[in-house]
This record gives structure tokens, C-alpha cells and sequence, in this order.
């Protein structure tokens, strides 16, 4: 079975555990595919680009509770400023 592999960079378990380091090193920021007998079992990316995955996750998530709420009634009242 074909497998797409999300990165342009890849490393298998038994090299990654010789040296982490070295191989986060040489991917130089890069996402690097994690593979288990020629399969991606994980992909490994920059703590920044984690970062900016979660924050866009977030923004899609709120972006999903206003649209929710756009849609629900709301029981306004108008007050003009010399009421307040």
C-alpha cells in the first residue's frame, strides 16, 4: 500500500534513538517523517511550528464559536449612551 509522507525529510526509528539531536539538527527547521519499517508513524517538527499549528487551531475553533453564535437570537436591548 502507497503511502503519501508529509515531509521532505525522513529518518527511521533505530537513527533517530543513535543521535536525536544530530538528526533535528541536520533537518536544519524542517518536518522530518518518523518511520517504523519504511511506514511514518510520527512526524517530528519545530517546537515554533507546533506553536503556530496550536495557535491556528485555536483561532479556527473560535472562528467556529462565533459563527455559532452569529446565528442564535440574542435578546438586545437598545439604550441610547445617555441611559448608560
Amino acid at each position: 500500500m502507497l503511502r503519501k509522507i508529509h515531509a521532505s525529510l525522513s529518518v527511521s526509528i533505530s537513527e533517530l534513538k543513535r543521535n536525536p539531536q544530530a538528526v533535528i539538527d541536520d533537518a536544519h527547521g524542517e518536518a522530518i517523517a518518523l518511520l517504523n519499517r519504511n511506514k511514518p508513524t510520527a512526524y517530528i517538527i519545530p517546537a515554533e511550528t507546533y506553536e503556530m499549528l496550536m495557535e491556528i487551531a485555536e483561532d479556527v475553533e473560535l472562528a467556529g464559536i462565533i459563527e455559532q453564535r452569529r446565528g442564535e437570537k440574542a435578546d438586545a436591548i437598545e439604550v441610547s449612551l445617555n441611559e448608560l
